[in-house]
């Protein structure tokens, strides 16, 4: 198979795929970088850490994420894509509520106390 066969099998599967959602693949598409992008945050912030820890900014992708692939599932009228991200982004909420309580109780969280708290049990 030449460069070229590879090339226009790939555009006519890009196609067929957007035909009749446009706009919604791309929103998808976009979707899912948001939501990947937590897991990139998180692998910089443990490399950095030099240990596995989970940043604050995971829960903001993951609840932008969560809710642009929400949303999503609305318009598509996927249930299971529904289903699946409903609870994750009651779940992706919760810990950023818990996350501002904490830093209102104690006000202003300092970078060695935000790293142990973050720390993920090895």
């Amino acid at each position: 198979m030449h460069w070229l066969d590879i090339q226009n099998w790939l555009y006519g599967w890009w196609q067929d795929a957007t035909a009749e959602k446009g706009w919604l693949v791309v929103f998808g598409l976009a979707a899912q970088a948001m939501f990947m992008a937590r897991f990139i945050v998180q692998w910089l912030a443990s490399e950095k850490a030099k240990r596995s820890v989970v940043p604050e900014a995971f829960w903001y992708f993951s609840l932008a994420g969560g809710l642009m692939i929400f949303t999503y599932g609305i318009l598509d009228r996927d249930l299971v894509v529904i289903a699946g991200q409903l609870p994750a982004v009651a779940i992706y909420t919760r810990n950023l509520h818990l996350i501002r309580q904490e830093k209102r109780l104690k006000g202003r969280v300092d970078p060695d106390d935000e790293a142990r708290r973050e720390a993920v049990a090895e």
